[in-house]
């Protein structure tokens, strides 16, 4: 009973229970004290105590199950209380994961809208660019030579797009399929050092390639017709590429195509770093299968050092082209497939020979005249390309002659 009650008291009951806790504890320890002492033993006092004992041990009894049953009671109501906290708090965790969730994937679809809505805009562009350009090749194709070969397309500027200067897939070449005439549709591409011939590279044969309006023969300045590329060797070290070659008359080739290629080829030159866009459409009139001319367009990356945009026609001085099937007619030279200097051409055309070797020897000395040399400020001699250190500028062959500069011994440019 005593450590019943102890532990009652122990485990925190209310202040009355603790008060006839006390009253019952001191009147049994009394009720024994008399037991033991004969004097003390007599009398109704022991009884008396007794009595109170039982009395405060009933009341005590009756009270505690009650407490008890109340803080049985408070304990089952605050474990309730707290698993419906939790439960409310799950309910809140799974409420805001919800709405995180839902944010989420409204991030997710907005930035997947701002993809595609980038992407159409960037198709958009490159539709409205090609429109442009099919519309330009049209316009050229409609064009007819009145003496300038090489004339500007969009006052010399580039219609490139942002996206078709991109540098992000790094240097590339794409050439178009050939068309149900087997002619040649387009060459593009990213150009840099990679895309050049390695060092000691050398070309290879292209004679097995017979373009369409392949209809050659001989010249006074040889032959006249070329295999010409789109996107030169020097360039692309492209060789017996079908969907790269045309045909194209030697003034077409060079100098023509030839001096552009020539100064990409001296920018890519000065740096592993340096990018061309560079694009070539052979343009042609219907069915046609000889190339009314070439459309050529190229810009360097992060810089205006190169810059075109131009036509080229494809011509022959002194020849008439059939630009239907490719045959010509010679109006200053009737060839009869002999080379101009046999023995039975220069006795039927002595005459006709000889003035066509003077304006051919007066051409090709007019040409040498405005060939285009580098030089630099300081230095004595002129360049083919620059090369080396030094800041290059492009110059005549008879400007560097004129100043006294010599021939480099490396790149051997005409002296």
């Amino acid at each position: 009973m005593v450590t019943i009650l102890l532990l009652k008291i122990i485990r925190g009951g209310k202040l009355m229970d603790t008060f006839f806790a006390i009253i019952w504890l001191g009147a049994l320890i009394y009720f024994i004290f008399c037991l033991f002492n004969k004097k003390r033993r007599r009398g109704k006092t022991k009884w008396m105590i007794l009595g109170v004992s039982i009395l405060a041990f009933v009341i005590f009894g009756v009270l505690t199950p009650a407490d008890s049953e109340k803080t049985a009671s408070g304990e089952k109501t605050e474990q309730v209380s707290s698993q419906e906290h939790r439960a409310t708090q799950v309910k809140k965790g799974k409420t805001s994961s919800s709405q995180r969730n839902k944010s989420t994937k409204k991030e997710d679809s907005n930035k997947q809208e701002s993809i595609k809505q980038a992407q159409l805009a960037k198709k958009k562009d490159q539709s409205r660019v090609q429109q442009q350009n099919r519309a330009s090749n049209k316009e050229l194709a409609a064009l007819e030579f009145k003496g300038t070969q090489t004339i500007n397309v969009n006052n010399g500027v580039p219609t490139f797009s942002e996206a078709e200067m991109s540098t992000k897939n790094g240097s590339w070449e794409k050439y178009g399929e050939l068309d149900s005439l087997n002619r040649a549709t387009s060459a593009e591409a990213m150009l840099s050092q990679a895309t050049m011939p390695k060092p000691g590279e050398k070309r290879e044969s292209i004679s097995d390639v017979t373009p369409t309006g392949w209809k050659n023969k001989r010249i006074s300045s040889g032959y006249l017709y070329n295999r010409s590329h789109l996107i030169g060797w020097a360039l692309s070290a492209e060789n017996d590429n079908w969907r790269n070659l045309i045909t194209g008359t030697r003034q077409l080739n060079s100098p023509e195509m030839l001096r552009f290629e020539m100064d990409t080829k001296a920018y890519l030159e000065q740096s592993s770093t340096n990018y061309v866009r560079y694009s070539v459409t052979p343009i042609f009139r219907g069915n046609e299968l000889l190339a009314r001319g070439v459309h050529m367009m190229a810009r360097s990356v992060g810089d205006n050092k190169i810059s075109f945009n131009v036509f080229i026609f494809n011509v022959q001085d002194g020849v008439k082209l059939n630009y239907a099937d490719g045959s010509s007619n010679v109006s200053r030279a009737a060839y009869t497939g002999q080379t101009p200097n046999s023995d039975s051409y220069k006795a039927a055309n002595n005459d006709q020979v000889q003035q066509n070797e003077q304006i051919q020897q007066q051409t090709q000395q007019n040409d040498e005249q405005n060939m285009r040399v580098y030089v630099t400020p300081t230095g004595d001699k002129y360049h083919t390309h620059p090369h080396g250190r030094g800041h290059f500028t492009p110059t005549t062959l008879k400007d560097a002659k004129a100043r006294g500069l010599q021939p480099c011994k490396i790149c051997n440019p005409p002296s």
